[in-house]
């Protein structure tokens, strides 16, 4: 998700720049040459500044900007040492092949592209299978951007049905809401804010195992409501929201009053897993649900595609009003589109049809059964230091769901089909015998630790309500071999046994570095330090947990 950026004044930096010690030093020379000294263009390097906030006057040898982006993207973290993203860093060189080989084509332009156009409409197809399309309904679906464009795409179309009904029966219609659990990512409360809905965001528990409670769900619809976000893998703890028990309550709602609640599911991270393991989510959750009208996914997470795809799908396509359609007479053709956005990559819509026909069911199944495997592998291994307990719960035998302490760990489980259902997520966090001892160790400081050794290892606050209790988070993807989850295991050991050895005064230093330039001057966003001063306090709305 990008993040807002401020206009950056160069004249205001320059003074800074100034003041810097390195700037001090030695007078630094703002002219730039298209003579290149050496391969490197060391003078590049040491006498000549090339302009950051303004264009150039004068263009620069191609080898050297490269060189110089190069040099300062390598201060970014590993893409496969990110552990706290969801969003898959790998693909076969084949893949990355076709994607390279077509990276120029946009998906806006139908009738130039007529071959990739066809690629687009088999990945619909195959998707709505894997969910269920029922007999009788013709689903319908795009290709999206990502979850979040999903999202509101999916949010959009309930709410224009809602008024319409509402409409047709001559009721008011300016009072909309939609319900979520305050475990969404912020892409919906996004969706309720800028499609004017009044986001109703029930409270989780550790009792509702941080997602959305059925019950709370019950004592808050209304013919107002437009409809139910149901999330199929919460990004705090990866645990599934209960589709059919929520579909049930609407249900029964709909026999005393009438009123026909829709369920719109986000199945970003689990619509490509539930299908294919075992377990499934445990209960029914996609288009065997008449009350599930759309579903989306994020083909960039386990679709196992690099960032820029996701994908929605209506079971029929009443479910999409008409007057969102648009006709569009684009360079020669007519074509009927429903996004938000028109130009975009076309390489990786061939990239996800690459994966559905290279890995075929069974291909997945194998991925996404292994990575739940090294999920529950790694979940064991930091419950049996003693030091930390797993909010995550699936390396739980099935309806087992509560940490105890000394409790028999259990791994006699043959497949996913005996654990839990999830996401495979490891959210976990300090014992409480841990912090009696160690009372001074935040870990946020494992966190820091973990980041100089090149983990990528998130320490947040669980939702509103519950955000006393911190977790480290760890996403468990394809690219994150068994080899890789053995020394991992072994450095957040070391990283711990280090923090117990330190006292207090030492465990200060370990502290994230502070903010580039850029980031002070440009970004509208606050250190974690300084998140009291936000105009919104954590205990309301939605928290940004990483995706």
């Amino acid at each position: 998700m990008a993040s807002l950026a401020r206009h950056v004044d160069p004249d205001e930096l320059v003074k800074t720049f100034r003041d810097h010690p390195m700037h001090k030093a030695g007078h630094h020379s703002r002219q730039v040459s298209h003579n290149a000294v050496t391969p490197y263009a060391s003078r590049y390097a040491s006498a000549t500044e090339l302009s950051k906030f303004r264009i150039p006057h004068d263009s620069a040898p191609a080898s050297t900007v490269h060189q110089l982006l190069k040099d300062e993207l390598d201060l970014d973290g590993k893409p496969s040492l990110n552990l706290a993203s969801f969003v898959g860093t790998y693909m076969e060189h084949e893949a990355e092949q076709l994607m390279f080989e077509n990276i120029s084509k946009n998906l806006a332009d139908a009738d130039e592209y007529p071959a990739m156009m066809d690629i687009h409409a088999r990945c619909v197809s195959i998707i709505a299978n894997l969910w269920g399309a029922q007999n009788g309904e013709k689903a319908i679906g795009s290709a999206t951007t990502g979850s979040s464009e999903a999202v509101h795409l999916g949010g959009l179309a309930m709410k224009r049905r809602w008024q319409e009904k509402r409409q047709a029966e001559g009721k008011d219609t300016s009072k909309p809401n939609i319900i979520m659990g305050s475990n969404a990512q912020v892409a919906l409360e996004k969706f309720a804010r800028y499609f004017e809905v009044d986001a109703r965001i029930l409270p989780v528990s550790e009792k509702s195992s941080y997602r959305l409670d059925p019950e709370l769900v019950k004592q808050n619809i209304d013919e107002n409501t437009i409809g139910i976000f149901v999330i199929l893998g919460s990004t705090y703890t990866g645990h599934y929201e209960p589709v059919e028990e929520i579909s049930n309550i609407l249900d029964e709602y709909e026999k005393k009053t009438g009123i026909d609640i829709p369920i719109h599911v986000d199945a970003a991270s689990g619509g490509f897993i539930a299908p294919f393991t075992h377990s499934g989510a445990g209960f029914k959750w996609n288009f065997e649900l008449p009350r599930v009208r759309s579903i989306n996914t994020s083909g960039h997470k386990f679709g196992l595609v690099y960032a820029g795809v996701g994908w929605i799908i209506w079971r029929d396509e009443s479910m999409l009003p008409k007057h969102l359609i648009f006709e569009l007479h684009y360079l020669g053709g007519t074509e009927e589109s429903y996004t938000l956005n028109f130009s975009r990559p076309g390489a990786q819509i061939i990239a996800q049809y690459y994966n559905l026909i290279h890995l075929g069911f069974t291909g997945y199944r194998n991925i996404m059964e292994n990575t739940l495997s090294n999920a529950r592998l790694l979940s064991r291994a930091l419950e049996s230091t003693g030091w930390y307990r797993c909010i995550s719960d699936i390396h739980r035998k099935k309806g087992d769901h509560r940490y105890e302490k000394e409790k028999q760990q259990y791994e006699e489980g043959g497949n996913s089909a005996d654990y839990n259902a999830g996401l495979p997520v490891v959210s976990f966090t300090f014992t409480d015998d841990f912090k009696k001892t160690y009372p001074h160790i935040k870990q946020v400081a494992v966190s820091n630790l973990l980041r100089a050794k090149q983990y990528i290892i998130p320490n947040y606050p669980l939702p509103p309500k519950e955000e006393k209790t911190e977790i480290m988070r760890i996403v468990v993807r394809e690219s994150l071999s068994l080899d890789m989850i053995d020394r991992l295991v072994s450095d957040i050991c070391s990283v711990t046994e280090t923090l117990m050895q330190s006292d207090q005064f030492d465990i200060v230093a370990w502290q994230p570095a502070g903010p580039s330039t850029e980031k002070q001057h440009s970004s509208m966003g606050l250190e974690g330090k300084h998140k009291h001063k936000a105009w919104r306090p954590m205990h309301e709305g939605i928290h940004r947990s990483v995706c």
